[in-house]
């Protein structure tokens, strides 16, 4: 396994791979990897073969994260993340910095970025107003340096896979978009490289996400519609039960548009935002 630091370097690599008839698979992570990331790695493998590359970025894109956000504790551990690649069986690791993705912007020298303007209002887009901007804009760029045939991304982070998927479908970026299925530990709780801010009874509370997803889809399984602002307090109360909980945003929506519903029925997607402490974690679920 190789490790890359440079842009120039790592589009030199790519191109010499697509001129070979190599196929590329690309896993984009800010690091501090878990099983939930090997499980990605895994899922690029299959889809480029035994004979293609797969390549994972180590990045945190200081772009995507708010004034009040948590960029400069953001957990990192590049030598335990390499070592995680290595056995995941990854071809190369990407590891820009700041000033190669972002050149000059301190000094007011970059001013370029992706914007979607739909899929990006409600939800995450709404808790966070500048979160997406820097979500495409990172991904674009990853994917200009990587240029792969396929990339692969998580189900946890629902909106931003739907958001992903349509910036390279309105931009014809040549790749193709593949989402893998959340992992979890035995609980319930989705792995998050953020579940390590957890404190003591922290983490138990933090299962009731999961929780109310589980009570949201019980509460369709017979197949008439439900209400969504009756489902909405019923979680509520439930989310309210923990002390340490607090509640961002709770959203019935149509899993193709985004749209929010008015009745929840089997097939409607649900997610949620809540904070643990000061800790912000995110789940969804297809009902």
């Amino acid at each position: 396994m190789q490790v890359v630091a440079q842009i120039a370097a790592m589009q030199r690599l790519a191109r010499k791979w697509q001129h070979a008839g190599l196929r590329i698979a690309f896993v984009p992570t800010m690091g501090f990897l878990h099983p939930g990331h090997v499980s990605l790695i895994l899922r690029a493998r299959r889809a480029v073969g035994v004979g293609g590359k797969v390549v994972v970025s180590i990045y945190v894109n200081p772009t995507q994260f708010g004034p009040k956000e948590d960029f400069t504790r953001y957990p990192r551990d590049l030598k335990g993340d390499l070592q995680m690649c290595r056995e995941a069986g990854a071809d190369t690791v990407f590891t820009p910095d700041d000033q190669a993705m972002y050149p000059g912007k301190g000094e007011g020298l970059y001013s370029t970025f992706v914007v979607e303007e739909k899929l990006t209002q409600s939800m995450e887009g709404a808790s966070r107003p500048s979160h997406f901007r820097g979500v495409t804009t990172v991904v674009a760029k990853l994917l200009h340096c990587v240029l792969p045939d396929v990339a692969v991304f998580g189900q946890k982070d629902f909106q931003q896979a739907a958001v992903i998927r349509r910036m390279t479908a309105d931009l014809n970026f040549p790749v193709k978009i593949i989402v893998a299925p959340t992992l979890r530990e035995p609980d319930g709780l989705a792995m998050s490289s953020r579940n390590k801010y957890l404190a003591g009874d922290q983490r138990r509370q933090a299962t009731v996400l999961w929780r109310s997803l589980q009570a949201a889809r019980a509460a369709v399984q017979g197949g008439s519609p439900v209400k969504a602002v009756r489902l909405l307090e019923q979680l509520k109360k439930l989310i309210a039960a923990e002390p340490e909980v607090r509640l961002d945003y709770l959203e019935f929506f149509n899993p193709d548009s985004l749209e929010p519903v008015s009745l929840v029925v089997p097939g409607t997607q649900a997610a949620l935002a809540v904070f643990v402490g000061s800790t912000r974690l995110i789940d969804n679920m297809r009902l």
